[in-house]
């Protein structure tokens, strides 16, 4: 049997914001759209007419403000956030919203928040672990691809882009370097040049100015290397 789907409402007034996160939805095997709107009182109305699980909600939009709307006190759904604006997302928070996605959101961010409002939905004593915990999702050209944190090699920057080379392929994906290393920072992924980040468990030797891992020769900049040797090697190195 399959596992129901949770009803979602879209409310944003920009049609290109709406149709970014329907297409999410779409992707997402336990939601679906049933309905969108360009402002709180469209929605009021939506409401009315058709049962919701979750709303997806612009704080900044014309006619009342996403914020307001949440605190006129009715029965509404659980909310997450969409937003440009990062200044309200302790207010957001503080009206107990799901979850809090800042303009361009992506479609791993998007992910993650959909898990975090799943793990509500289930009681304490049958929750799964999040989805997201071993992996993310990249968009590549018109695909959404699963990488898994343990298969990553190393991350190179290319002008707008990323190459995320795994033992499996590589990705190349439209992201910064810098929001890449934001998110990997915490799971032993290190800076060696301005452009490549590598996983510190995947090297297989340090040169004096390159990183080697398998028949990948990364390059390691001056600004670098004693962090990384720090990291790597102290500790670790047998000594006569």
């Amino acid at each position: 049997m399959k596992p129901p789907k949770y009803r979602c409402i879209i409310v944003d007034d920009e049609p290109l914001a709406r149709e970014c996160l329907e297409n999410y939805v779409r992707e997402i095997d336990f939601l679906e759209t049933v309905g969108t709107a360009s402002n709180p009182l469209e929605l009021t109305a939506k409401l009315n007419q058709q049962a919701a699980d979750l709303l997806f909600l612009d704080i900044q939009m014309p006619k009342m403000n996403g914020l307001d709307f949440i605190r006129q006190g009715q029965q509404i759904p659980p909310v997450i956030l969409a937003t440009a604006f990062p200044g309200y997302a302790l207010e957001g928070f503080s009206l107990d919203v799901v979850d809090y996605l800042l303009k361009p959101i992506t479609f791993n961010r998007f992910f993650q928040s959909v898990q975090k409002f799943l793990r509500r939905q289930q009681p304490a004593n049958h929750r799964q672990p999040a989805l997201s915990e071993d992996s993310f999702y990249v968009k590549c050209e018109q695909r959404y691809e699963r990488v898994k944190y343990n298969e990553i090699l190393f991350v190179q920057a290319m002008h707008n882009y990323v190459s995320i080379h795994t033992t499996g392929g590589k990705y190349l994906t439209l992201l910064f370097l810098k929001n890449v290393e934001e998110q990997l920072q915490e799971r032993r992924f290190a800076r060696v040049h301005k452009s490549y980040l590598v996983a510190l468990d995947k090297i297989d030797s340090i040169e004096a100015h390159e990183i080697v891992i398998g028949p990948h020769r990364i390059p390691l900049s001056r600004h670098y290397r004693e962090g990384v040797l720090q990291q790597v090697v102290t500790g670790k190195l047998w000594k006569k």
